[in-house]
């Protein structure tokens, strides 16, 4: 296998579904807390690239494994395992390699941060795993979109803050009392509420990466049973919900303005209503994968990319 395919088989330009809430939890850590950990920032760069690629590679082999339709739609370019010819034991020891790099780095995260990034992270592989393997992968479910908005979107900006962060700041463990069998969770609720209002550009902008390809995919994913969101509501309330996600990521915008963030600076986030809008028009008037599904990724990366430009603006200007 070239580094080509490899690229190719794992989907790489979709990783920044899981580097823009790593880059935006570093860049909240920084200028709410002053905090940053570069050993941690490294570990977990590195872990959470890894799963983002095994768990794409698990879902493009499930997808050539359990395919009905392989033909007459792409099925032959879309999926790298067909387009390649790539031999099944080749795949397997790409997954098992990424996955083993990722469960190592997070390994000496945890050593160097907190058993909780232990929790969270051992949640989220089994939620990654389930999501494209099992008898009914989540990824075959209406349950996608909620699923992959949640836990990329959310709890990956959560440890990103968390590990810079460490105890005392926003979640930590009280183990005064361990040797009586007691642990206390602490929870800072006005924290927790500022980083989950910051994390909303990121949970609707990936959310809305999943929609985007379930209404591409509605008529290939009836043949071959994946019975995802848009077949249960329809396209015309896919799309609906498609732009009222959008919408509803620019609530943070009051979060950024009790933290005293210029006016100014909130504009060039506003501004990026426009071309949002253009590519949200676009892509109601045409729902083809090639062409338009990519306009959900530009539209995460505008959306969710405009918030760490101003919160590093507004550090560099110490705002």
């Amino acid at each position: 296998m070239t580094f080509k395919v490899f690229l190719n088989l794992v989907e790489l330009p979709t990783k920044m579904a899981s580097m823009i809430p790593l880059a935006l939890g570093t860049i909240y850590a920084i200028y709410r807390f002053d905090r940053f950990v570069p050993l941690n920032f490294f570990l977990m760069f590195v872990s959470l690239i890894s799963f983002d690629m095994a768990t794409t590679t698990i879902n493009n082999y499930i997808d050539y494994k359990k395919a009905v339709k392989t033909s007459g739609y792409g099925y032959e370019s879309h999926n790298a395992i067909a387009k390649y010819n790539l031999r099944e034991k080749t795949v397997v020891t790409v997954i098992f390699t990424l996955l083993s790099t990722a469960s190592i780095a997070g390994v000496f995260l945890v050593m160097n941060s907190d058993v909780l990034v232990l929790l969270l992270g051992g949640l989220s592989f089994l939620v990654g795993i389930l999501y494209t393997f099992g008898p009914v992968p989540i990824s075959r479910m209406p349950l996608g979109e909620i699923i992959s908005g949640l836990f990329m979107g959310y709890v990956i900006v959560f440890i990103s803050v968390f590990i810079h962060t460490g105890d005392a700041h926003v979640v930590w463990f009280d183990l005064q009392q361990l040797k009586e069998g007691l642990v206390a969770l602490h929870i800072n609720i006005v924290e927790m509420i500022y980083l989950s209002m910051i994390s909303i550009p990121a949970i609707t902008g990936i959310a809305n990466i999943m929609l985007a390809n379930n209404i591409c995919d509605m008529e290939d994913d009836l043949e071959n049973k994946r019975y995802t969101l848009p077949l249960y509501i329809g396209k015309k309330n896919a799309l609906l919900l498609f732009r009222v996600l959008y919408y509803i990521g620019y609530v943070d915008l009051i979060v950024l303005f009790l933290f005293g963030i210029h006016p100014l600076l909130l504009t060039l986030i506003v501004f990026t209503l426009w071309p949002l809008n253009k590519n949200i028009k676009y892509f109601e008037e045409k729902q083809i994968k090639a062409e338009t599904f990519s306009l959900s990724v530009k539209s995460f990366a505008l959306t969710t990319g405009a918030r760490i430009v101003v919160l590093s603006l507004a550090i560099v200007l110490g705002m």
